[in-house]
């Protein structure tokens, strides 16, 4: 299974659209990931329309109608692989030790929040964080992520869009 995975996309209003590289990558995977800062039902509609199944979290910036629709947290269980997805992973300082206390059960968590790509590992638990495909804000590119899931194993590759 190939997963695209984003996060903090910030969409609101139609000021903001997914590159075209982005939407190029996500049409050709089986499932979207989307960790959160989706902005408006709009955007989430116009992600849904990409074509995969999207599973989404919310983020801080989303409002009470996404609220309504998407929960704060998620465990998948995909290709025999467990992997979460939350928003907000804290500060830097002890992620990894703390994402692995929120989900242990998990063998990844996706998150976003700080628009800065990260994928840090220890042992057989990974996190990651795409960055951002529309909003790169400290990051120098624009990015996302692809995440490869097969037989009970998650592999995950940051993609630069720009």
């Amino acid at each position: 299974m190939r997963a695209g995975v984003i996060a903090d996309t910030h969409m609101s209003g139609g000021r903001r659209r997914l590159p075209d590289r982005c939407v190029e990558i996500l049409t050709g995977c089986d499932l979207i990931l989307h960790a959160g800062d989706i902005m408006s039902l709009e955007a989430l509609a116009e992600i849904e329309a990409v074509g995969p199944p999207l599973r989404a979290v919310t983020g801080n910036m989303d409002g009470w109608e996404l609220r309504e629709r998407l929960p704060d947290m998620e465990e998948l269980e995909l290709e025999g692989a467990r992997l979460a997805m939350v928003h907000d992973a804290g500060p830097s300082a002890g992620r990894l030790a703390r994402l692995r206390r929120m989900f242990p059960d998990a063998q990844a968590v996706v998150f976003g929040h700080s628009h800065i790509p990260l994928h840090e590992r220890d042992g057989g638990f990974q996190i990651f964080n795409p960055g951002s495909p529309t909003e790169r804000r400290r990051s120098p590119r624009h990015t996302m992520g692809i995440a490869t899931i097969e037989a009970g194993a998650v592999e995950f590759e940051l993609v630069f869009l720009d």
